[in-house]
């Protein structure tokens, strides 16, 4: 099916920090060590107060919100240099290199254009293979009058593509961006940063849960050809702990047991996958490997409180196996989370994803990994 002539779009404007790299945790980290010297605890209520600002405007909540006896330039220079040291750190999210190099090797034009100085930006691509060379233009926060909720970066941005506004497809992760793009006429992609925040993205012309769900096609841009058998490979994780104790859900609500684990010590691979439906093989070290579908997210019919890792191995077992040691291989994607109107369609679902992953894992592609050494290792 042809797509409609308002949803064409000729080339792609990326916002940086909270979009494409997981600048967050950085940020928090810095944040925690330096607010020490003042007497000062960080307890992340500034989180969602500093997406999508400039430098200088995110110091100046800080600098207020704490009481901090100093000025915002002055807290500038001392968060900078901290900030820098830890770049290295910053991890990209899932998907945004598949995406990069999708669009740049079927010539589409794009754009960079973050809140954060040129610098930074620069600083931060140097440390992602491949990057800087995907885009055309590339703008930093001081180098335009005003940043973001200001439509004048994005404006900028299609200047220096000589694209017009309403050719552009803005790809953003705060409200602050949303506001940009919308008031520079571009279509807007939002990918919201900030957990249950889909709510005040209402004005994007999409929200997707990450990267991984973008679908190129729907703005006349060329498709992905990656996915296979409704499944999408991804670069392998991995991730084990001590089987816990759930919701009591699995078995008795759905039927189907899940061997969960705690989310304590997972914080970073929690904060760089996004949620979803994965698949991969589980081994338990008292029994074997088996095949393994399973969610990591909030579950929105339960509107879990914390963000949950909840395996589901897919093989009969007599008995619970609660405290075995559970390794498991993450090797494939298979849809974002979503609310179900019933219980019965949130079963219908999870017994397709199952039928999804158990026969995506006879795929050699993804096989090969049930005899990964991490599943035999004792460390």
């Amino acid at each position: 099916m042809a797509e409609s002539p308002e949803k064409l779009v000729s080339c792609v404007i990326l916002d940086l920090d909270g979009t494409l790299v997981n600048t967050d945790g950085v940020v928090r980290d810095v944040l925690k060590v330096l607010l020490v010297k003042y007497g000062k605890e960080w307890d992340g209520r500034e989180a969602q107060k500093i997406i999508g600002k400039t430098h200088s405007e995110a110091a100046a909540v800080i600098v207020e919100d704490y009481g901090l006896p100093c000025g915002n330039d002055e807290f500038l220079a001392e968060i900078t240099p901290a900030f820098f040291a830890r770049i290295g750190n910053v991890k990209a999210f899932s998907g945004a290199s598949r995406l990069l190099k999708h669009l740049s090797g079927h010539g589409v034009l794009m754009g960079l254009a973050s809140n954060s100085a040129k610098a930074s930006i620069e600083y931060k691509l140097s440390y992602q293979k491949g990057w800087k060379e995907c885009f055309s233009v590339i703008i930093g926060g001081d180098e335009v009058t005003t940043g973001k909720p200001s439509p004048e970066i994005f404006l900028e941005a299609a200047k220096r593509l000589t694209m017009e506004p309403c050719s552009c497809l803005v790809i953003e992760d705060s409200v602050t961006g949303l506001m940009a793009g919308k008031a520079a006429r571009m279509k807007v992609v939002a990918v919201p940063s900030v957990p249950k925040q889909t709510h005040l993205f209402t004005a994007a012309d999409e929200v997707i849960h990450s990267l991984l769900d973008f679908r190129p096609e729907k703005w006349g841009l060329p498709p992905f050809q990656d996915w296979i058998e409704g499944t999408l490979p991804i670069e392998p994780w991995y991730i084990g702990g001590p089987v816990i104790k759930g919701f009591g859900r699995g078995s008795k609500l759905l039927g189907i047991p899940t061997a969960n684990l705690s989310t304590q010590g997972h914080s970073s691979v929690l904060s760089e996958n996004p949620s979803g439906v994965y698949f991969g093989w589980a081994g338990l070290s008292k029994r074997g490997v088996y095949k393994m579908v399973m969610s990591i997210g909030w579950n929105p019919y339960f509107n879990n409180a914390e963000k949950t890792i909840e395996p589901w191995l897919l093989h009969e077992f007599n008995e619970d196996f609660y405290g075995e040691e559970l390794r498991l291989v993450i090797v494939g994607y298979i849809r974002p989370e979503a609310n179900f109107p019933t219980l019965e369609s949130l079963i219908a679902k999870i017994q397709e994803d199952r039928r999804i992953a158990e026969k995506a894992l006879d795929l050699p592609l993804y096989s090969k990994y049930k005899d990964d050494a991490y599943m035999k290792s004792s460390g």
